[in-house]
């Protein structure tokens, strides 16, 4: 029987509390020490997790410099993770890190190079990836029957809810945007170049239009904004190749479709498996134990790295790599 992994935790905000050790404590692992510059959450979280008073601290250099951890988990925002991150590496302990990994694409390409050269494995919190209909759309692109992927449409809109008290849209670009500028490229390819549009709507209310040119010689559109009702559904996207597309609707909905014949003279017509859409849906009705945001299998494969050392989930430089797209479609919209 294995051990159960023993986990010092970084960060203990909204995000960390209610979305990542929920479903981290999913999996066999303890949160053996946590850390945050609040007594508060501390105290939150470490009722929630049965973490004692002794392993709570506000020095996360203190955490660190325990001999009795596996692996570090961390989320305390971009500059906190640039600089704890290369204190975790040095200490040559696999970690997470949520996303953004830092707050230009120079540092996050600094914390990539460390990692490689330390030969730890890290990994970042591209949620998206893992949602279910997505992982479901991804596989389908993959398949040889789907064909070369021509285009990406999508849209991942917003409220200016967090965004409005922000004038230069930091907030917005780094924890909206990079998660799709992981996406995109997740599914398509890697990106050759991209243009950008901007509309100012009023002061925190911003849409982009960001044009991709794939290496493949694909091509792709994605909506970004601040300006919808987070009410609705605002996330949407569609992969086409020949004859074949696949949606993800408000993430949880997967169209395939195919090349069917024309049905209205048949009178023989049926549903063919073979080249009708297919449609995937989940059971909302048992999903008290489902996470189909993907926070669960993201975390599972952070345990699982841990345990093998073989990294498999978003990496470093994938999160380089996105910071490098969010880097230029900032420098274009501010010109």
């Amino acid at each position: 029987m294995t051990r159960a992994l023993r986990i010092g935790w970084i960060g203990c905000g909204t995000h960390a509390a209610e979305m990542l050790l929920p479903q981290l404590a999913r999996h066999d692992v303890v949160v053996a020490a946590i850390c945050d510059v609040s007594e508060e959450r501390l105290s939150l979280i470490g009722r929630r997790h049965g973490v004692d008073v002794a392993d709570r601290t506000r020095d996360w250099r203190a955490l660190l410099a325990r001999n009795d951890l596996d692996a570090i988990g961390l989320s305390t925002g971009p500059s906190g993770h640039h600089d704890i991150g290369k204190a975790v590496i040095a200490r040559r302990l696999p970690f997470f890190m949520e996303k953004p990994p830092a707050p230009t694409a120079a540092d996050a390409a600094e914390l990539a190079t460390l990692a490689a050269a330390a030969h730890v494995p890290v990994i970042v919190g591209f949620m998206k990836r893992y949602s279910t209909a997505n992982r479901i759309a991804a596989n389908v692109i993959s398949r040889e029957e789907f064909g070369q992927p021509a285009s990406f449409l999508g849209q991942y809109m917003t409220a200016p809810t967090y965004f409005e008290r922000d004038p230069d849209a930091d907030g917005f670009f780094l924890h909206h945007c990079i998660h799709y500028l992981d996406l995109v490229p997740h599914l398509m390819g890697p990106v050759a170049s991209i243009g950008v549009r901007r509309h100012d709507l009023a002061p925190g209310k911003l849409l982009l239009h960001v044009d991709f040119a794939f290496r493949t010689g694909a091509i792709g559109t994605l909506v970004m904004g601040t300006h919808q009702s987070r009410g609705t559904p605002m996330e949407w996207w569609q992969v086409m190749a020949d004859h074949t597309r696949v949606e993800v609707r408000n993430v949880h909905e997967v169209r395939y479709f195919r090349n069917p014949p024309f049905k209205v003279s048949r009178a023989d017509a049926i549903l063919d498996d073979a080249v009708d859409t297919l449609v995937w849906e989940p059971n909302m009705t048992v999903a008290a134990n489902e996470d189909h945001k993907g926070y669960h299998a993201l975390l599972g494969d952070f345990v699982e790295m841990v345990r093998t050392g073989r990294q498999r989930g978003p990496s470093l430089a994938d999160a380089a790599a996105a910071m490098r797209l969010l880097q230029a479609i900032r420098q274009t919209t501010a010109s």
